[in-house]
């Protein structure tokens, strides 16, 4: 675990008050904390903290709703508006499409975050409903032709929760819990939009501001309204360990609802990144292939990933974000844990940066999730 380590220290030393990584694999579980996860408190980081997972939210949506596509419930290759007549302007945007960024729906969330601290402040306490979203995706131009480039937006995964409403008849949480959730014993999970709280042990979150030298802003209450079914899961190393090695082990779809959210086009023009059915690839430089997500609210910075079989997986948090170095770093811990490669020295600290704090115990940059200034 030495290279996680350094990566850890990597993603302190480029202003994340705390960081840390569970892996899980056939020798058991290692884990390791750096930093701390309440900066007034003083608290070490620890690693049975639960936190706002982002973007690995998706994953999370995805599974909901291939799980409905195998009842029968929607078709893949169906049109959005056959099953929310009316919503989406474009008849040929399948469910499909949705799952794999490739809608061409704009992410309201570049214009509601263009100013980091003053966007969030104007949204951490406001309740959307999935159609106001949706509806300012909208009012912006579309990106692609459905189906013709890969372009991440957060306002395809919030229409996938919208499908799960309407062909379950129920709050989206629920098919989290009943269908998620509860199956895997996932105990640290929850979904508790828009509650702004995180219950029980947490890491706090700590935004950059844009400007340098500013002060970081403490942003771990919200609603997380803005993202819902797109970012707004809360979870732990433990749990997202067990998620995706599940996932990946065929405890959550068939084997052939598995092969297609697998199934991945390039998302960059280094072919090492790559994307499914709202699940990433990662094609690391000693040539294991690893699935799950990254993830990214204002706070948090988070991987998740697992190897093909689930025999392998790691969960890494740092408890700060709009700071792409700190990412980055974070990121180094994929390399370290899957390929058993130490990451470079970490770069010194920018203006931005908070001063790293002690450590409490025992990449490439990732492209970017919910949108923020870097």
């Amino acid at each position: 675990m030495e290279g996680v380590v350094a990566a850890l220290n990597a993603a302190l030393a480029n202003g994340a008050p705390g960081a840390m990584a569970r892996y899980s694999g056939p020798d058991g579980v290692r884990s390791r904390t750096v930093g701390v996860r309440d900066r007034e408190a003083g608290a070490p980081m620890d690693i049975h903290a639960r936190f706002r997972i982002g973007s690995v939210s998706k994953a999370f949506s995805a599974v909901v709703l291939l799980q409905l596509v195998e009842e029968g419930r929607l078709e893949l290759d169906a049109p959005v508006n056959r099953y929310l007549p009316g919503l989406l302007p474009d008849d040929r945007i399948t469910v499909r499409h949705l799952l794999t960024h490739r809608s061409g729906l704009a992410d309201y969330t570049d214009a509601m975050f263009d100013k980091t601290v003053p966007g969030f402040e104007a949204v951490r306490n406001r309740v959307f409903s999935y159609r106001e979203l949706v509806d300012l995706s909208l009012a912006e131009p579309r990106t692609t032709e459905p189906g013709v480039a890969y372009k991440y937006s957060n306002a395809n995964f919030v229409v996938v929760g919208m499908l799960i409403e309407k062909l379950t008849g129920r709050p989206v949480a629920d098919a989290y819990e009943r269908r998620i959730f509860k199956p895997l014993k996932l105990r640290g999970t929850s979904y508790v939009h828009p509650d702004t709280r995180i219950k029980g042990l947490h890491a706090r979150g700590y935004l950059h501001p844009d400007e340098a030298g500013a002060p970081l802003v403490d942003s771990t209450e919200q609603t997380v309204s803005w993202a819902q079914s797109a970012g707004a899961v809360i979870s732990t190393p433990a749990d997202l360990n067990t998620f995706m090695s599940s996932l990946m082990r065929g405890r959550l779809l068939s084997p052939a609802m598995l092969e297609a959210m697998t199934t991945v086009t390039p998302t960059d023009a280094t072919n090492t990144r790559f994307y499914g059915l709202g699940l990433r690839r990662y094609d690391l430089s000693c040539g294991t292939q690893v699935f799950g997500h990254t993830g990214t609210v204002q706070g948090f910075y988070t991987y998740a990933f697992s190897t093909r079989d689930g025999r392998r997986s790691l969960s890494a948090l740092a408890n700060t974000s709009n700071h792409g170095a700190a990412n980055t770093a974070l990121g180094g811990t994929l390399e370290a844990a899957f390929c058993g490669k130490k990451p470079a020295v970490a770069a010194a600290p920018t203006a931005r940066a908070a001063s790293p704090a002690p450590s409490s115990a025992t990449d490439r940059p990732a492209e970017r999730d919910l949108p923020e200034r870097h």
